[in-house]
């Protein structure tokens, strides 16, 4: 016998970013990409978009996992993909009174820091899980459309996120992960 849905792990894949800004819209673009995948049934894939506030309470309703795609500058050449795993686990994001509730410029920490602000409120657990797939941008100014080298990785995001939420798939039942049936 199977878990009732609400007890079984849940992952959130979303996708954030302003398409208006050239390649900040890297996660809308992979997320639409993504959605046309295959999945497991215990994954949700949303555009969040700028909505950030959303999305900190949409976590509210319980996710073991969050994977967040958004455009990441750390240096690389454009196009190139990073797996973050922030440290967030254990409120390791300090809510401060500087994270201010725009929803419209809220960054992926500033989303975790009031997710960990309405999780002390409401007694909510955060997920468990914190990826950001990132891809480096090669220009975040204003127009609409990715550029060719971030165009170009969107497929290799989509695979990308496809292994992870395999790979986080529940056991079947009587089963533990790494067994053979």
């Amino acid at each position: 016998m199977n878990a009732p849905a609400q007890d079984r792990p849940r992952t959130l894949v979303a996708g954030v970013g302003n398409i208006f800004l050239g390649d900040d819209g890297f996660g809308v673009e992979t997320v639409r990409a993504l959605a046309g995948q295959p999945l497991p049934d215990h994954v949700e894939v949303t555009d969040i978009g700028i909505r950030g506030v959303h999305l900190a309470y949409q976590l509210l309703d319980g996710y073991d996992a969050l994977v967040l795609v958004d455009a990441t500058a750390r240096g690389g050449e454009p196009g190139t993909l990073y797996l973050i795993e922030p440290d967030h686990g254990g409120g390791t994001v300090a809510p401060t009174d500087a994270v201010a509730l725009d929803g419209h410029r809220m960054s992926p920490d500033a989303v975790l820091a009031l997710l960990d602000t309405l999780c002390a409120g409401t007694g909510a657990a955060a997920p468990r899980r914190v990826l950001v797939v990132g891809c480096e941008p090669a220009c975040v100014e204003e127009g609409i459309g990715l550029s060719p080298q971030v165009a170009a990785a969107v497929p290799g995001a989509v695979r990308m996120i496809t292994d992870l939420v395999h790979q986080s798939a529940p056991a079947p039942t009587g089963l533990t992960r790494g067994a053979h049936p």
